[in-house]
């Protein structure tokens, strides 16, 4: 499994596309493409769809005419989110 949280998964997706914006269907099968771990199942769609919605970091966009899903971009203010490299998965910590 890679070592990304899904949040990574989701901004490496977006910002990889021609236009730092990409519906639902596009993030999923950019995933997919990058990282064959994911290929295997879909059990996970439910969860990048639901960190879409939760974290402010993601800003859902006007729909664009003729496509089905709203396309999601980068909030401007969270920009350099991952400049620290940052990307890796938090390892639980036991209490």
């Amino acid at each position: 499994k890679p070592p990304y949280s899904y949040i990574a998964l989701i901004c490496m997706s977006i910002a990889n596309s021609p236009s730092k914006k990409a519906t639902l269907r596009e993030i999923i099968d950019s995933i997919q493409e990058r990282f064959p771990y994911y290929r295997k199942s879909t059990k996970w769609h439910g969860s990048i769809r639901h960190n879409l919605t939760l974290n402010d970091c993601f800003v859902k966009m006007p729909r664009r005419a003729g496509d089905k899903g709203c396309p999601w971009a980068i909030d401007p203010n969270f920009d350099d989110m991952f400049d620290s490299g940052s990307l890796l998965r938090r390892r639980y910590r036991f209490k």
